[in-house]
C-alpha cells in the first residue's frame, strides 16, 4: 500500500488537532508521520497538549513546505489562523486537509481557492458529519428524490461550553455559528444548495459575563419553504438532541441524536423515517448506523483523495459557496466588520 508522508501544522485550543493527530498514528498503513510544526506559540499556550507528539520530530514551517517529499499536510491551527497557513501549503503543492471552516476573511480564502484549482492537490475540510454512514445515506437518498420535493430542513447543534471557552467565541465571526454552525450549513448547503435569502440570529447571553455570541440560530429562506438551524453554548445535555430533521413532500426523517458515542471512540446515529400521511400517530420506522470513528473516516477518505482512489465529492467551488454561506449567516463583512 502506498503510504503518504504527511506532517501537522498547528494545534488548536478547542477543536480536533490532538485527536487529528493520533488518527494519523493509528494509520501508519496509509500515513508516513514526517513531523509536526507549532507556528503560533501553542508550544507555550497548549503546553499541556504537547504529548500527542511525543516521538515525532518538530519541523519548522519551511522545512515542511520546502520538502517535495512531503506529499500533504493536516492544518490545524486555531481557527482564525486556518487559511494563513492552507495558503502556504497550497503555494508549495500539498494535499491539504484543514480543520473547519477556515480563516475569518473571504479574500483569502477565495485564493486559497484558485490555487487549489490551479494546482489540482486535494483540499479536504474537517465537517464532522460528511463521513457519517448512515446521515450520508439518508442525504443520498434525499437527494435522489426517493422522499419527493425537500420543503424544509431544521437543525441542532448544541452543547454546554465553558464560560472560559464561551468567551473564547469571541475571537470568532459571530462565536458559536462560526464556530458549530458551520457544520450545519454543511448538511443544508448539500441538501438545497444555495438559500434566496438569509437571516441570522446571532447573540450573546450574557451567562457569566461572557460577551461573545454564544447564541446562534440563522432562517435561509427557499422556493419551497424556510430552513432553520440552532447552535447554543448554553444548552445542558445539548450534544444528547443534536439532531437533522429533513421534511419532504413524502416522507419526514429525524436523525436525533446525530451523534451517540459508543464503545469509547465508536459513534452512532438514530434516524426515524415516517410517510404516513394521515396517520398522525405513525411511529415510523427506526435505523441505527453501524459504530463508526468520524475521524477514522475521515482521514481514511483524504487518503483515498490522495491516492487517487476516488475523487472528492464537495468540489473546490462548493467549498467556496459553504464558507460564503457561514460568513453571511455571521453577518460577516471582512476585517474583524
Amino acid at each position: 500500500m502506498q503510504k503518504i508522508k504527511i506532517a501537522q501544522i498547528g494545534l488548536n485550543i478547542y477543536s480536533h488537532s490532538t485527536d487529528v493527530f493520533k488518527t494519523l498514528k493509528k494509520q501508519k498503513d496509509k500515513f508516513e508521520i514526517v513531523g509536526y510544526v507549532l507556528p503560533e506559540n501553542e508550544k507555550q499556550r497548549l503546553s499541556d497538549k504537547l504529548s500527542v507528539f511525543d516521538g515525532y520530530e518538530e519541523l519548522s514551517l519551511d522545512e515542511v513546505l520546502n520538502n517535495p517529499e512531503i506529499e500533504a499536510v493536516a492544518i490545524e491551527t486555531d481557527e482564525i489562523y486556518l487559511t494563513k497557513y492552507a495558503l502556504m501549503a497550497a503555494k508549495a503543492h500539498k494535499h491539504i486537509h484543514m480543520e473547519k471552516p477556515g480563516g475569518r476573511e473571504l479574500c483569502d480564502f477565495e485564493e486559497l481557492i484558485s490555487i487549489m484549482k490551479k494546482t489540482g492537490k486535494v483540499f479536504h475540510t474537517g465537517y464532522m458529519y460528511r463521513y457519517n454512514p448512515l446521515i450520508k445515506e439518508m442525504l443520498s437518498r434525499v437527494k435522489n428524490g426517493e422522499f419527493g420535493e425537500i420543503i424544509s430542513v431544521e437543525a441542532q447543534m448544541n452543547c454546554w461550553l465553558s464560560q472560559e471557552t464561551r468567551q473564547w467565541l469571541k475571537d470568532l465571526p459571530s462565536g458559536m455559528m462560526f464556530f458549530l454552525g458551520c457544520h450545519l450549513l454543511d448538511l443544508v448547503l448539500t441538501l438545497q444548495g444555495k438559500p434566496e435569502k438569509i437571516i441570522p440570529l446571532n447573540k450573546s447571553t450574557h451567562l457569566d459575563g461572557v460577551t461573545a455570541d454564544d447564541f446562534s440560530m440563522a432562517v435561509l429562506e427557499y422556493e419551497k419553504g424556510y430552513s432553520f438551524i440552532k447552535t447554543t453554548a448554553v444548552e445542558v445535555s445539548g450534544f444528547a438532541r443534536r439532531q437533522l430533521v429533513i421534511n419532504c413532500e413524502n416522507a419526514t426523517l429525524e436523525l436525533n441524536p446525530l451523534e451517540w458515542y459508543v464503545d469509547g471512540e465508536k459513534l452512532v446515529t438514530k434516524c426515524v423515517l415516517r410517510t404516513a400521511k394521515e396517520n398522525w400517530h405513525e411511529k415510523g420506522v427506526t435505523g441505527y448506523s453501524e459504530p463508526c470513528s468520524r475521524l477514522g473516516a475521515m482521514l481514511d477518505g483524504f487518503y483515498k483523495m490522495c491516492t487517487e482512489e476516488i475523487k472528492n465529492p464537495y468540489t473546490l467551488d462548493y467549498e467556496l459557496d459553504l464558507y460564503k454561506l457561514i460568513l453571511e449567516t455571521c453577518n460577516y463583512k471582512g476585517e474583524g466588520k
